[in-house]
């Protein structure tokens, strides 16, 4: 069976390197807010680009700590409007409602899957405050449009970087394009730790500071609490692993760019719609590899009876969901069209150029 995605072969590719890691970790005697955590945090703002990078204990949370910070530093209260694609991973909207404030779903571009940059407008109230974009399946969204309404409107950007960590926007790296961006470490993402991990960036100290301090019981000096904060913290382990990491996402995820190459110029068969060829390679890190097609069921089934696990990456959008059954009744049909057909294949660095082939052929056979 050609795996979706083989961890433990792609954390045995660095096997010496973070055994030796574990090991200086746990004989440190030191095991949280550490030399490596930091270490990890100075070498993570390097590769972005940013003036701050804050590890924390989840995506999740980094979304979550990011609003809270606006919050405390009286940029947004609760009320106010984020807008967020509607066909994200729940975990963006989770975040927004956390923090008492209000998502706007926004439909997205049938093309990219990404949030339609130009509906953003018209969902727009004098109570919005934020524009939470996701890089999603790992392809960059952003325009200098995007920017321009940012400002004129007085909004930040709040990225959720957490499957497109190494894409680039015109040479700026995601993360880096608005007022910060929340990272999930992941072990099945493209920087994977060895469980729950993840990281915020972005070049605002004052926005740096509180997210430290809310991040840590919301105290910045031992004993002395200015927040009602919460515990969100990376800690020393998962901060190692993902050092070593670091320093081969580049060639990872282009070995991904190869893999996802042969797919879009090899897969022919005309019952599946394959993902868009971009112009510039260094916007997408494929995350994922998303095909869509009306006949899901039956070629997952077909792919499984001839050994290539797939997965489906949602099967049920966001406001389909019971945690948010108020807006059951809404209708976003692209987003709908998109959870009901796509199907993602497997691509990882780990894969052999054989089993690429294996997987090209059986699409085409089906």
């Amino acid at each position: 069976m050609i795996k979706f995605l083989d961890l433990q072969k792609i954390n045995l590719a660095h096997q010496q390197e973070i055994e030796e890691k574990l090991l200086q970790t746990f004989r440190s005697g030191w095991y949280l807010l550490g030399n490596e955590v930091k270490s990890f945090e100075d070498n993570l703002a390097k590769y972005i680009g940013s003036q701050h990078a804050i590890g924390v204990a989840n995506g999740l949370d980094a979304l979550r700590l990011i609003l809270r910070a606006y919050i405390e530093m009286g940029v947004m209260q609760k009320g106010d409007e984020i807008i967020v694609p509607a066909n994200t991973y729940i975990a963006s909207i989770l975040a927004i409602s956390d923090n008492g404030l209000v998502p706007v779903l926004v439909e997205p571009d049938i093309s990219t899957y990404n949030i339609d940059l130009s509906k953003i407008e018209e969902k727009m109230t004098s109570r919005t405050k934020g524009l939470m974009i996701v890089h999603l399946y790992g392809r960059v969204v952003f325009s200098e449009d995007l920017r321009a309404l940012a400002q004129k409107h007085q909004l930040k950007i709040i990225e959720d970087n957490a499957q497109a960590i190494g894409a680039e926007w015109t040479g700026v790296k995601t993360g880096n394009l608005g007022g910060a961006a929340g990272f999930s470490f992941y072990p099945g993402k493209n920087l994977g730790a060895l469980g729950d991990a993840g990281g915020i960036t972005t070049n605002d100290e004052e926005l740096a500071k509180t997210i430290r301090a809310l991040a840590n019981y919301g105290s910045n000096q031992k004993y002395v609490n200015i927040y009602q904060g919460l515990n969100s913290r990376l800690d020393e382990i998962q901060a190692a692993v993902l050092d070593v990491k670091l320093k081969y996402i580049d060639a990872e995820n282009q070995r991904r760019r190869e893999i996802a190459h042969r797919y879009l110029a090899e897969i022919n068969n005309p019952k599946f719609i394959l993902p868009e060829n971009l112009a510039d390679e260094n916007e997408h890190v494929w995350h994922l590899f998303v095909i869509r097609t009306t006949e899901r069921e039956s070629l997952q089934k077909y792919l499984t009876e001839n050994a290539v696990q797939t997965l489906i990456h949602y099967p049920i959008p966001p406001h389909q969901q019971e945690a948010y059954k108020d807006w059951n009744d809404l209708s976003f049909p692209i987003t709908e069209k998109i959870h009901a057909e796509v199907l993602s294949l497997p691509i990882s660095p780990v894969m052999t150029d054989e089993e690429v082939g294996v997987v090209i052929d059986a699409l085409n056979n089906y």
